[in-house]
This record gives structure tokens, C-alpha cells and sequence, in this order.
């Protein structure tokens, strides 16, 4: 039996197999040529080849996600993009029937997002399905001991959606996803560059912008050209941007995480509150690979930020370790 532990984010896909590891992180993306009659279309493209599209693509050619903000937007999409996702680690229709596989959820999930994975699952001939959520997930790939009365605290930054819990395997003590992450900082780049430059960039320099030059260390400044075009004329434009310049972007929507963190602190049962700062806040996802982030979170709330390695595969290689363990698909795990 196969067993595959899948994170299908807003920006990124990611996929653990059991005895393997991580064996897939692909944009969560579809090139689209809109064809003629309504809701007509052609798949050119998934994943990396479908990025590199992005900002390139021809008149009637659109980049789609079908992933958005822990939803699935367009289930078809999703699934014919799931399919080649399988079939690129080898795994056809014939094997899929043979699969096990745990769906990384948003904390709090409603039903209805569960029935939208299952037929997505159906689609691509899933023998089993398996859910857990997000903070679950990520705190197991922090490799952390989980126990029945032993709290923790998670907060997941993803690209559209942060999930903050408090939990055990118990079960979750207090929790949220709220629609706000590195992609909206993204965005917020973006217009910045207009208002500030009248330069025109598209989403793939924005993110590397954030990546790039983004920090919280104290004198940090470090900088980048970024090419575009000019906004009134549209003819090429460059323009050097530092980390000084974008750091307000950052810092507005890094307070609003860390306002919404202290709050479900300030409201957890004493006894919670009190394993919760002494264990720490388990800190994961792929902004926290920004440098100085974890201190900033450490310094604003006055409590211990719990690091991983590779923050953005916590989740998906916690989904490995739950798919691979009994006791923990017992634990952590659901399948309705």
C-alpha cells in the first residue's frame, strides 16, 4: 500500500511519500487557454511549467489557481492538476487504487470543504482517504513529542491562510484559520511598487522581492533591482528596492498574525496558557523562512518561537508521519 501525505496550498503543492520524503513541491497552478462558447477551455499546462507562464502568457491564456485560501475553487482543475501531479511521481490510476493518502486541511474545516476533497479524490482514484489539520500536522514535522494532556501551540504562515491553534492529541483546544498570508503581502508589494515607483511588476517579482530583500533583523537592508515596466508609458523600467523600503508592508500584516495570536493566548484556560509558554509557540510555513521573523514574534509576545529547518514542509512532512503511524491516524487523522 502506497501512503502519501498531500498539502495542496494556495501557492504551493506539496507531496510526502512514505520510505521516500518529500517527492513533490510544484506551484499550485494550471496554464488555461480559453477556448471559444462558454466555459470552454484547453489545459496547456500544471505546476512549474504553468508558472513560468505567469506574467508571459499569450491573449487567450490564463493562469488559474484552483486552490484559493485553503478552498478548492475549481474542482476539475484541481483534480485533472492532481492527476499529473501522481503520474509525475509515478503514481498512475491503477496505483492510485492501491493509495492511502491524508489531506492537509485548514484548521476548523467545515464539511463541506471535506466533501470537496473526497470527490477530488474520487477523480483521481484515491483508494483511502485520510484528514488532518493543519497544526496538527505541522507541529508532528517540528518532530515534536505530542501527548493526550501536553498542549501545544502552532501558528502556520501559509501563502493565503494562517492556521493558530492550541491543541493536544486530545483534540484542538482553541483554533483558527483566517484568509491572511504571504500572499497578501504580495499583493500589497505590488501596489506598492505603483504608488511608489509607478512601476508595474507582476506576482513572481513580488515574491521574490519578499524573499529576497524582506527581514525583521535590526539594520538589515539589504537590496535588489527589480525590473518591470512603467505604469503610464509601459515601456521597460528598473528600479533598486531595499529591505528598508518594503518593511512596512511587512511589519502590517506580521503585526495583524501576531495580534491574532495574543489574543487566543489571552483566552486560553490558565493551565493551557501556562504549558503554552513555557513549550513555546511552534512557529512554521513558508514566510517564516524570512530572516529575523522568528525573533520579531518572540520579542512582540514575550514567549519562545519554536523553529523548523525547512518551515515551509512542516505540515506536509507532519501529514507523512501521521499517514505512516497508526496510533497517530488514530490520534490526528479523520475520515469523514
Amino acid at each position: 500500500m502506497i501512503k502519501l501525505a498531500i498539502d495542496l496550498g494556495s501557492w504551493v503543492t506539496k507531496i510526502y511519500k512514505t520510505g521516500c520524503g518529500v517527492v513533490l513541491a510544484e506551484p499550485t497552478c494550471a496554464a488555461i487557454e480559453q477556448l471559444p462558447g462558454e466555459g470552454r477551455y484547453n489545459v496547456k499546462s500544471f505546476g512549474e511549467r504553468a508558472r513560468a507562464l505567469s506574467g508571459r502568457e499569450a491573449q487567450n491564456t490564463h493562469i488559474i489557481n484552483p486552490v484559493t485560501d485553503g478552498d478548492i475553487a475549481q474542482p476539475d482543475i484541481a483534480a485533472d492538476m492532481l492527476r499529473y501531479f501522481l503520474e509525475k511521481i509515478e503514481i498512475n490510476e491503477r496505483r492510485a487504487r492501491n493509495t492511502e493518502v491524508v489531506f492537509i486541511l485548514p484548521c476548523g474545516s467545515k464539511p463541506n470543504l471535506k466533501r470537496k476533497y473526497l470527490r477530488l479524490a474520487d477523480e483521481c482514484n484515491i483508494g483511502k482517504v485520510y484528514f488532518t489539520q493543519t497544526p496538527f500536522a505541522a507541529v508532528l514535522g517540528h518532530n515534536v513529542p505530542l501527548g493526550d494532556s501536553t498542549p501545544v501551540f502552532s501558528v502556520d504562515i501559509g501563502y493565503g491562510l494562517t492556521n493558530i491553534a492550541a491543541f493536544s492529541l486530545d483534540g484542538v483546544i482553541a483554533g483558527m484559520s483566517m484568509n491572511l498570508g504571504g500572499g497578501n503581502i504580495d499583493v500589497h508589494i505590488i501596489d506598492f511598487m505603483i504608488e511608489n515607483f509607478n512601476l508595474r511588476i507582476g506576482a513572481i517579482t513580488a515574491e521574490r522581492i519578499k524573499n529576497t530583500v524582506g527581514s525583521f533583523l535590526p539594520d538589515d537592508d539589504k537590496t535588489m533591482m527589480v525590473d518591470g515596466t512603467d505604469a503610464s508609458t509601459g515601456a521597460p523600467a528598473s528600479v533598486m528596492v531595499s529591505t528598508s523600503l518594503i518593511y512596512e508592508v511587512l511589519e502590517l500584516y506580521v503585526d495583524k498574525i501576531i495580534e491574532y495570536v495574543s489574543l487566543m493566548i489571552s483566552q486560553l484556560p490558565s493551565e493551557v496558557a501556562s504549558a503554552v509558554i513555557h513549550s513555546g509557540i511552534f512557529l512554521s510555513g513558508g514566510l517564516c523562512k524570512m530572516d529575523g521573523l522568528a525573533e520579531y514574534f518572540s520579542e512582540k509576545l514575550g514567549i519562545t518561537i519554536n523553529t523548523f529547518d525547512e518551515p515551509q514542509l512542516a505540515a506536509v512532512i507532519g501529514g507523512g508521519t501521521i499517514i505512516s503511524s497508526e496510533y497517530f491516524r488514530r490520534k490526528a487523522a479523520t475520515q469523514d
